[in-house]
């Protein structure tokens, strides 16, 4: 990780010392803060969160670069494997991006599910940010038709009535708050934010039941306890946050990609602090107490918990695959070699954009895609054809 970190303008510093201010007053009131709820202020704290204020997240001028922002290639594969459970949906289907970032992977996923004939009734955007909300609005105003425009809506929480379609998550379960658990003695410890003077720190605590019971099935999936002094991330939630953003979707499938590990790559003994990592002005490193709200916090996903629960939500598990295996399985080159020849310059942007998406050194390898199905017919062959679920 590169620790060679920018300095903060002087706007961004006010930001950030008010809500560690905010932060370091909820301490002082209640004591220590669990790391999960130290995270959640720093990403969603209304007005000084990182997802909440006004800075630029994703691209070059960003903090990282997502695969949308890349350029139309991933949205283009994903709209191409989900577009057959769409047409089998019928006019009634809807589409649900949870987190939209940018707006870039909904403009290019509308163009390309127009061009297929499987256009989603609507296409909803679950954005928690009304900065980002309102971002998205304007981009999809300013570049996309009237017609598919007008497909676009916001909701601020998963449709509670009955419905059928798509949801689709990229880089949003790494971005749940996470617990952080560490072994002491023999026992489970969590990890809590407390104030030393003027300064935050980190203190282990003895865990609750729920952590504590999470941390043992864990171990006992594995076969073995954690050493002494292992420290890690686990998101005993994420059962209840599966229920909630599916518990509604009666036909269709639910799509997941984000940068993880099966269970037992996860959890290597040599892996003994974790996996949480910071991104600030394009440099990663695991310090997430410095600058609160000006840096992304967030920590790699444990894709054998996520298969559990989807599956523990009611859904049937559809298939798991690195990024690079499925995007080709669903038609990328395809997409690519039917591009216009366009200039020098434009087909080496293509190969670079290519290369990023598929390459096992860059996001091809650790990049991971799960699905979920219910209620629908041969979903997503490419990632069936592709699928390595036997590593969970």
């Amino acid at each position: 990780m590169n620790t060679a970190l920018p300095e903060p303008g002087a706007d961004e510093r006010a930001l950030s010392d008010r809500l560690a201010a905010s932060i370091r007053a909820e301490i002082a009131a209640s004591g220590p803060m669990p790391f999960s709820r130290y995270m959640t202020a720093c990403l969603y704290a209304p007005g000084l969160g990182y997802y909440s204020a006004g800075r630029t997240k994703f691209g070059a001028s960003g903090d990282f670069v997502t695969a949308p922002e890349l350029g139309p290639l991933f949205a283009r594969s994903i709209a191409r494997a989900l577009a057959p459970v769409l047409r089998e949906l019928g006019d009634a289907a809807d589409f649900v991006e949870l987190g939209g970032g940018s707006g870039a992977f909904a403009l290019d996923a509308l163009r390309e599910f127009a061009a297929l004939d499987a256009l989603p009734r609507r296409y909803r955007i679950l954005e928690p940010s009304a900065d980002l909300r309102q971002r998205q609005r304007e981009r999809a105003a300013r570049e996309l038709p009237d017609e598919l425009a007008q497909r676009v809506e916001w909701i601020e929480r998963p449709p509670e009535e009955p419905w059928r379609g798509v949801l689709f998550a990229n880089e949003v379960v790494d971005a749940l708050p996470a617990t952080r658990f560490a072994m002491l003695d023999g026992e489970v410890f969590e990890e809590h934010v407390a104030v030393d003077g003027e300064r935050l720190v980190c203190v282990d605590r003895p865990a609750d039941g729920l952590v504590g019971s999470a941390v043992r099935v864990v171990e006992r999936s594995l076969g073995a306890p954690f050493d002494d002094g292992y420290r890690s991330e686990i998101l005993p939630q994420l059962p209840y946050w599966m229920q909630a953003i599916g518990a509604t979707l009666e036909a269709g499938a639910m799509l997941f990609v984000d940068y993880g590990y099966p269970r037992r790559e996860f959890y290597l003994p040599e892996r003994r602090d974790g996996t949480l990592v910071c991104h600030y002005r394009h440099r990663a490193h695991a310090d997430a107490l410095l600058w609160p709200g000006l840096q992304d916090i967030t920590a790699f996903v444990d894709f054998t918990a996520l298969a559990e629960a989807g599956t523990g939500a009611g859904f049937d598990f559809a298939g798991y695959a690195p990024q690079g295996a499925f995007l080709l399985a669903s038609g990328l080159a395809e997409i690519v070699a039917s591009a216009p020849e366009g200039s020098d310059l434009e087909r080496l942007r293509r190969a670079a954009e290519t290369k990023r998406l598929t390459l096992p050194g860059e996001m091809g390898e650790r990049f991971q895609v799960m699905a979920f199905a219910r209620g629908v017919e041969g979903v997503l062959p490419g990632l069936r054809a592709v699928d390595r679920s036997r590593r969970l």
